[in-house]
């Protein structure tokens, strides 16, 4: 797919991988629609991409008001005309056992990465099922794959994309719609910093295993390219996670092994 003067609308691009997606879409040409809750980080984000006025939009959202999304998505179309790539990233983690996380908790969680995820995409995808052409790059997880202890409603939420997003997938293709998805492992950003922690209170520190992770921009560009390649999945984690895929697929008892002593206290202090 050439993404020159494409619209893309990326969620969660105050910071992060949407970030470093802002950056890497610009590069290959595409115009952008940058939404996130923080209005001056999508402004920060703008000034620093350097395009043209007429080629970058801030549009604040906030994914758990999904009865503004048509009206956003109208905000686009009224601004450039069309849509073309939907990246749905915004999303939010868990650093805390099943039982000490509220229920409130837990669909706050399921709203954000999943339920109003979904939503959007239905505001979004007549469009581009009446162009024929375009596509969605999703964010899901090695989570969406793998289960671990202090991960479950992360993981709950990243495997319901998983199986969303791949049906969809046979409903579109047929109408030159992509649909991408993407498993990123440890990403060297903040995500642990504003995770769901005990009490619903912020987790508030770096994963050891995060600060460790792939940089972001190497992320997004191993992103963008897969999307442009048409792939419909791709892992981008380290050999350990990359691995663990595997195991998961062929010998589930040997992934089992490995992961079933995870303790968050052994790799987040």
């Amino acid at each position: 797919m050439n993404l020159t003067n494409k619209v893309v609308w990326i969620t969660g691009a105050s910071s992060g991988i949407g970030e470093a997606l802002a950056h890497e879409f610009a590069k290959e040409g595409a115009k952008l629609v940058l939404s996130a809750r923080r209005i001056e980080e999508l402004e920060r984000v703008k000034r620093e991409l350097s395009l043209p006025e007429n080629a970058v939009m801030t549009l604040p959202i906030d994914m758990l008001r999904p009865e503004e999304f048509a009206a956003k998505t109208e905000s686009v179309l009224a601004y450039f005309g069309r849509i073309d790539v939907l990246v749905p990233n915004a999303g939010v983690s868990q650093r805390e056992k099943f039982l000490d996380i509220a229920p409130a908790d837990f669909k706050r969680l399921m709203d954000t990465n999943f339920t109003n995820l979904v939503l959007l995409t239905r505001e979004v995808l007549p469009h581009l099922l009446a162009q024929k052409s375009g596509g969605i790059l999703v964010t899901s997880s090695v989570s969406g794959k793998i289960g671990t202890s202090f991960r479950t409603f992360y993981s709950a939420s990243k495997h319901a994309i998983q199986g969303f997003f791949d049906s969809l997938r046979g409903e579109v293709w047929q109408e030159g719609v992509q649909v991408t998805i993407v498993c990123p492992g440890y990403i060297k950003t903040n995500i642990s910093y504003n995770a769901i922690g005990k009490d619903g209170k912020p987790f508030g520190k770096m994963d050891e295993n995060q600060a460790k992770g792939i940089p972001a921009d190497v992320c997004a560009r191993k992103m963008v390219t897969a999307f442009k390649a048409g792939k419909r999945e791709v892992v981008i984690a380290g050999f350990m996670e990359t691995l663990g895929t595997y195991l998961k697929r062929f010998a589930p008892a040997l992934l089992w092994q490995f992961t079933k002593n995870y303790s968050i206290k052994s790799v987040d202090q």
